[in-house]
């Protein structure tokens, strides 16, 4: 099994934990009332810690979709390498250091590892190019 695929693994692993966090925050703030309810009416705007989780995940969600297909296409092609291996990793890597950074709101570091971590899906795409 190519090393890209355990990445992949992970990279979903991450993703329950962002989603998980994001709830956590939101239930928290919106009370276990709410979060076990049907939310027919609108939901309470979040704020603080619990808002900037839901927008890290939501951006997680944004760019995993495009990490995915890359990576499986890398393998599917057998184009994969040392190069598109670490790629992958530093994907997840600074995938798992920004919602931190972004929970707990540091805003220019968030936007640096955010670069970074598209840089590491656009190695994924490099053998195409």
């Amino acid at each position: 099994m190519a090393p890209e695929l355990k990445i992949l693994g992970w990279s979903i692993v991450f993703g329950l934990v962002s989603v998980y966090t994001a709830a956590t925050l939101a239930t928290r703030e919106r009370g276990l009332k709410w979060n076990a309810s049907n939310r027919d009416v609108p939901s309470p705007t979040l704020t603080g810690a619990a808002a900037r989780a839901q927008r890290a995940n939501a951006n997680f969600l944004e760019t995993f979709p495009f990490f995915a297909a890359a990576l499986l296409a890398v393998v599917a092609a057998g184009r994969t390498s040392a190069h598109t291996l670490l790629g992958a990793e530093v994907y997840l890597a600074a995938r798992v250091l920004y919602l931190p950074i972004y929970v707990v709101g540091i805003p220019y570091l968030r936007s640096a590892v955010y670069v970074v971590s598209i840089w590491g899906l656009l190695q994924l795409i490099e053998p195409f190019l």
